[in-house]
């Protein structure tokens, strides 16, 4: 057998390698033969067989599909099916290929967005997806931010003047491994909230929101002059599945807005018959290239192409769990087979980027585990943005597969270590409480999200604070989600989390101030734990069976108007140590030219990190991970606050350095 016969007869997409590098002058001929099996979408989807490849005269280049230049609009995204049988995507009449890749926009500073971009499209992809957050465009119910890095329609634009096309997942669940999955932790105001049902307050209140976010991206569309070529309808719902008419009430709420470009579901192999909807393609989701897989997709839409809305670069990461990485020649191979059967694909991700602030997520299997501040999720770019051994392998694939050239390589993000950062002042946790909002007195205690706050609409993210009097000891029980420290006046006297309900008060002599600081550690993205995902005191609050009562209670979200009251405040010298929570205060000097670096934070226990009032997200000394990324542009020239609310013990300084750094 010729090594050309090889080529069609052998999988391994290191075989594309070795017949490049071997026969260069086959190069030619392997862009007219193989370019228009990759990217029109031809392929044997039926039964996987190589010899039902067709040879086409035609030559594609990647590039000639793009917002840009794709003037005449009446089709937009469709399938067709040709004279052999074969099933393809097109493009107002064009063969087309969707090679896309995940960024989301809420998790990459607004500064580096066309950077994130740029690099996604030299690697010769020409699609990006992104999920669109519920719970961070309407944190507070009926108050709608689309500003800075949540600026939905700028990001769209941004990606068209690029040259890519987009495929928006607006949800409302999104999952995306942030926090309740991305729907807003309000609707769990309902005592019996029936989440991604039909149920009558979660579909007014998805209603309310589609006419707020519907409007924002109808002029977006490809058909409309846009880069929007297919929106997805929810998010993996056959793993859910409890509504049989829900799929069919999102898929109508998005059709008579005025969405008419191609719809389409996303589901694992176990979901896709049940997650699916009339009128909308079902795709895949997967870790691997499963044959069988494609064939039951198959035989349950023959007359479709086969696309996988995300294949999985790698796995994101949950505090005290081992670091997830996945080789980059799987990565590769895998790639080079859906290239093969002519199969459309996204990655998730191709950048993760960062959980900043309070939007992690978590999952609940065995016991609550939060997802870290990290999104690297192993993927095609770093947190930060940095290439990696995948692109260069997925950019050699798709430049061997490319008639034409690939755009040029955007320059690497320069990064830096700045000087040590000594935290010489602090504030003891109970000494900021004058510069919080005002307290709520209530007379039993009730979760963040029931809380009379934010025009009714509770606290999303953070910490609460609840206070009462008591005057003995005893064994105390409370029920709190996640985390909670427990005390008396200012004395930490013990814990409590989910699995641990009770604690020794020790006997006092006079009433004093019983004090639980509870934090939401992220609530669970996925499964129908969403329902049940209050935080901060569930229920009531005992010492020896009898109920304590009228609690003061501070709501502890860390925004920014907060550390803006804070400049006012004394602080102190630090002493040299210190037990207990308290936030601690010091200047990163950055000089005249900021860059991106990564802080330091294995000497310190657990907490949040706070640049210039933006929280970069929460350390844990339990790891993987053991530094946060900080963004060069959110960096001031000179001199930056930093201020860390450390939970357990006093540390003394903060180091920067020039690359991540994971346990493993």
């Amino acid at each position: 057998m010729t090594f050309e016969e090889r080529l069609c007869e052998d999988e391994d997409s290191e075989l594309l390698t070795e017949f490049c590098q071997k026969r260069p002058s086959w190069r030619r001929t392997l862009a007219i033969f193989f370019l228009p099996l990759v990217f029109s979408g031809l392929g044997p989807h039926s039964e996987f067989r190589d010899d039902m490849f067709k040879v086409s005269p035609a030559r594609f280049r990647w590039s000639r599909l793009t917002p840009s230049k794709l003037k005449e609009r009446s089709v937009g995204l469709s399938t067709e099916k040709n004279a052999h049988g074969q099933v393809y995507f097109t493009l107002d009449g064009h063969k087309f290929m969707i090679i896309g890749g995940s960024i989301h926009y809420f998790r990459v500073p607004r500064e580096y967005w066309k950077d994130r971009l740029l690099k996604l499209q030299a690697c010769g992809f020409n699609t990006v997806t992104t999920y669109i957050p519920w719970n961070l465009h309407e944190q507070e119910k009926g108050k709608f931010d689309f500003s800075e890095m949540l600026d939905l329609e700028a990001y769209v634009s941004l990606a068209a003047s690029i040259g890519l096309w987009v495929i928006l997942r607006p949800g409302p669940y999104i999952c995306a491994e942030v926090d309740l999955g991305g729907l807003p932790s309000w609707l769990l105001r309902d005592p019996k909230p029936k989440l991604r049902t039909t149920h009558r307050n979660f579909v007014e209140a998805v209603d309310k929101y589609f006419d707020h976010l519907i409007p924002r991206i109808l002029p977006l569309q490809y058909h409309h002059g846009g880069p929007v070529i297919a929106f997805q309808v929810e998010n993996e719902y056959g793993s859910f599945s409890k509504d049989w008419s829900y799929m069919e009430y999102i898929k109508e709420a998005l059709l008579k807005r005025g969405i008419v470009e191609f719809l389409l579901t996303s589901d694992n192999d176990s979901g896709m018959e049940t997650g699916s909807v009339e009128g909308a393609l079902a795709t895949l989701n997967m870790a691997a290239f499963e044959k069988d897989s494609f064939l039951r997709l198959h035989k349950m839409q023959n007359d479709k192409p086969i696309m996988v809305m995300e294949y999985w670069t790698g796995w994101y990461d949950t505090w005290g769990d081992r670091h997830k990485v996945k080789s980059a020649n799987e990565i590769r191979l895998t790639v080079s087979k859906f290239i093969r059967y002519g199969i459309s694909f996204n990655m998730y991700m191709f950048h993760g980027g960062t959980n900043f602030g309070f939007i992690n997520g978590a999952e609940n299997v065995d016991q609550h585990r939060g997802v870290v501040t990290s999104y690297d999720y192993d993927a095609v770019l770093t947190e930060a943005g940095d290439y990696t051994e995948k692109y260069f392998k997925l950019r050699k694939l798709f430049a061997s597969a490319s008639a034409g050239s690939l755009p040029r390589l955007p320059p690497r993000t320069p990064k830096t270590v700045y000087p040590t950062v000594g935290l010489s002042f602090y504030l003891p946790l109970f000494e900021i409480l004058p510069y919080l909002n005002k307290p709520v007195v209530l007379y039993t205690p009730v979760t963040m999200e029931n809380l009379p706050i934010n025009n009714g609409s509770g606290q999303p993210f953070g910490l609460v604070l609840y206070e009462t009097s008591i005057c003995s000891g005893g064994q105390l029980y409370a029920h709190v989600r996640d985390s909670a420290q427990v005390f008396l006046n200012d004395t930490r006297i013990g814990d409590l989390d989910e699995d641990t309900f009770d604690l020794t008060i020790p006997q006092i002599q006079d009433c004093q101030l019983l004090r639980i600081l509870v934090e939401n550690q992220g609530r669970v993205n996925f499964s129908w734990k969403i329902q049940h995902e209050w935080k901060g005191i569930d229920g009531n609050v005992k010492i020896n069976g009898t109920l304590l009562r009228n609690f003061t209670i501070y709501s502890l979200d860390l925004k920014m108007s907060f550390f803006k009251r804070l400049h006012s405040a004394t602080w102190r010298h630090a002493p040299e140590h210190y037990l207990g929570p308290a936030f601690y205060r010091g200047t990163l000097k950055a000089g005249s030219s900021p860059k991106d670096t990564f802080l330091d934070l294995s000497n310190w226990h657990y907490g949040f990190v706070f640049i210039n009032g933006r929280n970069l997200g929460r350390y844990q000394d339990i790891g993987p991970q053991r530094t946060l990324y900080l963004p060069g542009p959110w960096l001031r020239p000179k001199d930056n606050e930093v201020i860390v609310f450390e939970k357990i013990k006093k540390c003394f300084y903060i180091q920067t350095t020039n690359k991540p750094e994971m346990y493993d």
